[in-house]
């Protein structure tokens, strides 16, 4: 059975508010259970229905209570829930203030609702994995052992590393090279050449040893099992899609 990530936007331009609750409407997933035009509404809202926000979405720019204040008051009241900053707003030293209270993702505006779903989930899924709430890790853990990759292989870490980079944006599938491969590098304080190197074998050895029906329920429809193994980016983007569609089953 599927829950709802459970949406309250706060922004006074009442035609983006409109066109976000249309465009979520029939979603399986998300909901937005109310749109407020003031961050007074939206602080007023978010004390009396806490159990039934997740993620909030707003702006920073707002009538009577500005985001910043807005998200002070969360903090002050220990208030934990995903925030996601869509805004036209660009002055740094307030983004970087705004940063400080912990915000999950920044968006400028025009977004695109397309983009802001899929930080919707992520954000979703990364403060439930932070509370010990969601099984992503434990799924991804078993996925990849199930898949013939023992922990103990270097390339192991480097690809949850990488699942979890194109889970959050699939979009980085596009720059493997240029930005996942040196991310992952900087995380574990190597080379990006290494971590490309260390990937592959990690593939080189699922495709000896691993559970030959998962990989063919996997990567059947996108891989001839019976001749290539897939590239790094085809393997990290095929578990990461896995993992996106499972992951809509699992919330709690």
């Amino acid at each position: 059975m599927k829950n709802n990530v459970k949406v309250l936007v706060i922004d006074d331009d009442a035609s983006m508010n409109k066109d976000l609750e249309k465009y979520f409407s029939s979603h399986e997933v998300i909901k937005v259970v109310a749109c407020k035009n003031n961050g007074e509404e939206g602080l007023s809202y978010l004390i009396n229905n806490i159990n039934d926000v997740d993620v909030i979405v707003m702006d920073l720019i707002l009538p009577k209570m500005d985001g910043l204040y807005f998200l002070s008051e969360m903090k002050s009241r220990n208030i934990n829930k995903s925030v996601i900053v869509t805004t036209s707003f660009k002055d740094e030293h307030i983004l970087e203030d705004s940063k400080s209270y912990g915000i999950t993702y920044y968006m400028l505006k025009p977004i695109n609702f397309a983009s802001l779903e899929n930080r919707i989930l992520a954000a979703q899924i990364s403060h439930l994995s932070n509370q010990g709430n969601f099984a992503y890790e434990k799924t991804l853990t078993d996925l990849l052992h199930n898949l013939g990759i023992p922990s103990h292989v270097r390339g192991y870490q480097y690809i949850k590393e990488g699942v979890q980079i194109v889970y959050n944006d699939k979009n980085m599938i596009s720059y493997i090279t240029k930005d996942v491969y040196p991310e992952i590098a900087k995380k574990f304080s190597t080379t990006p050449t290494r971590v490309e190197r260390a990937i592959r074998h990690a593939i080189e050895i699922s495709w000896n040893r691993g559970d030959l029906s998962l990989m063919e329920s996997i990567f059947g429809n996108s891989i001839n099992i019976n001749r290539d193994k897939p590239t790094n980016a085809e393997y990290l983007a095929t578990i990461a899609d896995k993992l996106k569609v499972d992951g809509k089953l699992i919330y709690n």
